[in-house]
């Protein structure tokens, strides 16, 4: 898989201390993005899923004030096969999983594919849909435009996934 970077220890990321996976790669390339330097697929480093799992399990043995983990990007759901066995170790420890993707729940339910599917199935917090410059806020919580919705784990149990 290819990540663009790790923050061990990020505040901003979604509630509490979260370990934060940028992963590479993004085929919205949302003009205004946040983190313009994951859209190209072929930048940022090689990672097998099992050294990433393993990094985050010696993080959160080490850290008792790590409260989860936050996926971001570029587009998580395009490496969701290589994603789901970190996911699913953070919910083994009981840590929170948040998702954010430019896509929009209506669109995973619809086209996405197995992989997508189950990585929603460990998340708690899914952040959906593609950033939009001109709806930029600082008023959506840990979304950066309110065309963007922060869905929970109930919520998202009301979609066929």
């Amino acid at each position: 898989m290819r990540l663009a970077g790790i923050v061990r220890e990020s505040i901003v990321d979604g509630p509490g201390v979260r370990y934060v996976v940028f992963v590479q790669g993004c085929p919205h390339r949302c003009p205004g993005c946040h983190n313009p330097q994951t859209h190209d697929p072929s930048g940022g480093y090689e990672i097998s899923s099992g050294e990433l799992e393993a990094d985050f399990l010696l993080e959160a043995s080490q850290n008792p004030l790590l409260d989860g983990l936050t996926i971001s990007g570029g587009e998580p759901l395009v490496q969701a096969a290589d994603l789901l066995p970190l996911a699913a170790s953070a919910k083994r420890l009981g840590l929170g999983v948040w998702l954010y993707t430019g896509y929009t729940i209506e669109e995973i339910g619809a086209l996405g594919e197995a992989s997508q599917k189950d990585l929603l199935k460990v998340t708690d917090v899914l952040v959906d849909g593609r950033f939009d410059e001109s709806l930029r806020t600082l008023d959506a919580g840990f979304a950066g435009s309110s065309n963007q919705k922060i869905l929970g784990r109930e919520e998202l149990c009301k979609y066929t996934i």
